[in-house]
């Protein structure tokens, strides 16, 4: 009999990928959205038209994570073998202006899950989706023994939903884990994050369709992979013999100028005649330096990244510039079209 998995988040970057995952891996997969007048499943609705796929293996389903009664509701109704908590307010320089919303959903979102799970079905796997934003200031490298010293709020929510699952497994026997993913980017990635930002500036810049990128920190660190190895990690975790947590990471880290820099290259652009700083995307507290070290999921799960810093960069700048094209032939074809 298939498993069935359910993931809340399931159509940002990391439910994208891993509802993929699991779908080839022959699950049943349960996705959350909220009730909206439009829909926001681009990153997902190519799944819809894969042939192996097209037994109803994906199911979407309405709730919210301020909604506890509603997420009791549907695990009971599925029971799911694997609950894969995606679900968050994820962008932490908007969490200084919705701090109230990002710990309703980033902190009691979690209690509410695993509440409904331990009521509706305990024994399944739960995974949570932690930050090495919880590190903030703490001195790198950072592992799974390394004290936290979060610096936004959005760091601090998750900061306590990873307490809560450590709770939760210890007070309840609930197999629960917490994946301390550091940042991991893609293609599939929001706009509004740095990665890419830069990787659809560059493809528009080299279009002609922009002049210039405006940047706030450029000498932030930070540990950069690929997503899809990461969902991979998470998978991973649940299917250990027993549950605990884990950091995934390259274990090296770069600037986001050293970002800038390799996806103008990526193009030939010398990338000082396009950037110009900008205070507004300045965080009110910085966190400096990330560095994970992913020895124990390495040791424990059999889980290294393969896809490096420079890779990464050319991954996302290719793919915004063979979007860009392809959304320019669109609009040519219309255009002529309807004259």
């Amino acid at each position: 009999m298939a498993r069935t998995a359910f993931i809340t988040g399931i159509t940002g970057q990391d439910g994208s990928y891993l509802a993929e995952l699991l779908l080839a891996k022959g699950y049943i997969v349960y996705g959350l959205i909220r009730r909206s007048s439009t829909f926001n499943t681009d990153r997902i609705d190519h799944l819809y038209q894969d042939p192996h796929v097209k037994d109803y293996r994906l199911r979407l389903v309405y709730g919210d994570m301020q909604d506890g009664s509603c997420l009791t509701r549907l695990l009971h109704e599925i029971k799911p073998d694997e609950i894969y908590n995606l679900a968050a307010q994820s962008h932490v320089k908007v969490s200084f202006d919705t701090a109230e919303h990002t710990g309703d959903v980033g902190a009691l979102g979690v209690t509410r899950i695993l509440e409904a799970m331990r009521t509706a079905c305990p024994k399944a796997r739960f995974y949570q989706a932690s930050s090495s934003e919880m590190f903030g200031s703490a001195p790198a490298p950072q592992n799974e023994a390394t004290p936290f010293a979060p610096r936004s709020p959005y760091a601090i929510a998750k900061l306590y939903g990873h307490h809560l699952v450590a709770n939760y497994r210890e007070a309840w026997g609930l197999f629960a884990c917490s994946g301390i993913l550091f940042n991991h980017e893609s293609p599939r990635r929001g706009g509004t994050f740095v990665t890419r930002k830069i990787s659809h500036a560059v493809a528009a810049i080299k279009a002609g369709k922009q002049d210039r990128l405006f940047l706030g920190n450029l000498d932030a660190k930070r540990d950069w992979g690929f997503a899809p190895e990461y969902v991979e990690g998470m998978w991973r975790m649940l299917q250990a013999d027993k549950p605990g947590d884990y950091v995934l990471a390259t274990g090296e880290t770069h600037t986001v100028r050293e970002f800038v820099e390799h996806a103008f290259g990526c193009v030939g652009l010398d990338w000082t005649k396009y950037v110009e700083h900008d205070p507004r995307y300045l965080r009110p507290t910085e966190v400096d330096l990330l560095l994970g070290d992913p020895g124990k999921a390495k040791r424990e799960l059999g889980w290294q990244c393969q896809v490096k810093f420079a890779d990464l960069v050319k991954i996302m700048v290719e793919a915004d510039v063979r979007g860009l094209k392809d959304g320019l032939r669109e609009f040519e074809v219309r255009e002529r079209h309807f004259k």
